[in-house]
């Protein structure tokens, strides 16, 4: 286990995982770099159908047709994944890394107890004997807060609440001491208190047993209680990534602003929230350039017509904050029109 905080647990380079359709190819993640060190929370954030859920799971190599991961490489505590055969693959699931899947109770088997369902992960990667896999799987229950674990061990899915039902695949996940838990939007759907508890959950479990966590939601709030640093995907790209803090004190991207901007603030009061204008484009007849150009204010504020013919490079403008954006890129060897304030 890579013990160097300097060293990356998770490291990915340029990933592309496209779903080949009749209607053409879907560009769900066209090229990312993210890194996760040993016990920290990273965020990956953005809108429905940006590419983060295809993210988690090109890492788990999980992808079925029409979907294939075509380029890149997914480095795991020095272990490059994309080289690794679907038996040994299998092995680095739930031993290594974990992954809490969206909507809990259609995740779990209706036909087998919530007990039973972790008690097979022990007794298939640890070989554990059914007595023991089972007063285990209890114990895991115990560990995630579900009250009365040896009657709710016992319990089906369908007799769980979602709070619970979210609770058991936390276990499940953590059944094998995972070094990296993938965690996509795992408060989605539960109230705001269930939700508050789920997140002191996952943040126990990380300081207790130091495990990394890519924390993927489309709740900033969330981001900002939770992470040490985040990533923001746009239309299967990264367009910025920094340090939690400063991202909510000077988030630089245009969207990135947008998405902060129509967080309501308690004790604030505005006429009304900020929204981005138009949709996120088709996937798969994406526009020449930015691919935020056709929604961004800031292009048009500023008259910046590369945007809609060029596509911007992802690079580092401060220390540890780097942004795909023609703002604050030179052009032609002119400095770019907000590359000022970032200094």
């Amino acid at each position: 286990m890579s013990e160097n905080p300097q060293v990356p647990l998770l490291d990915v380079k340029n990933l592309k995982t496209y779903f080949y359709t009749e209607d053409g190819v879907v560009r769900a993640v066209d090229g990312i770099d993210l890194h996760v060190y040993p016990g920290e929370i990273v965020g990956l954030v953005g809108e429905s159908g940006c590419g983060k859920s295809v993210t988690s799971l090109s890492i788990m190599r999980l992808i079925s047709t029409p979907g294939r991961i075509d380029a890149g490489e997914i480095f795991f505590d020095g272990i490059d994944l994309m080289t690794l055969s679907e038996s040994e693959m299998r092995n680095i699931r739930g031993n290594s890394i974990s992954m809490i899947f969206q909507q809990p109770q259609t995740s779990l088997n209706p036909m087998f107890t919530a007990g039973d369902q972790i008690a097979e992960v022990l007794r298939i990667h640890e070989r554990i004997e059914n007595k023991d896999s089972w007063s285990a799987a209890v114990d895991l229950l115990r560990l995630v807060g579900i009250p009365d674990p040896e009657r709710r061990a016992k319990s089906y899915p369908h007799e769980l609440s979602g709070g619970q039902a979210q609770r058991v695949m936390i276990a499940i996940a953590l059944a094998l001491s995972p070094q990296l838990l993938i965690a996509d939007e795992p408060t989605t759907a539960l109230d705001v208190t269930i939700q508050a508890q789920i997140l002191d959950l996952l943040r126990g479990l990380q300081e207790k047993f130091r495990t990394a966590i890519i924390l993927i939601t489309h709740d900033l709030g969330v981001i900002a209680e939770m992470a040490q640093r985040v990533a923001v995907m746009y239309a299967g790209k990264i367009v910025e990534k920094a340090n939690v803090m400063p991202l909510f004190n000077q988030a630089l991207h245009p969207y990135t602003q947008g998405l902060i901007g129509s967080i309501p603030v308690l004790g604030k009061i505005k006429d009304r929230l900020e929204v981005i204008p138009g949709s996120v484009p088709n996937l798969i007849n994406l526009p020449q350039g930015c691919r935020f150009a056709a929604r961004c204010r800031a292009r048009l504020e500023f008259k910046l017509e590369i945007c809609s013919s060029q596509e911007p490079d992802l690079i580092e403008i401060i220390p540890d904050h780097l942004i795909r954006c023609w703002l604050y890129q030179n052009i032609a060897g002119h400095q770019a029109p907000l590359a000022s304030s970032t200094k």
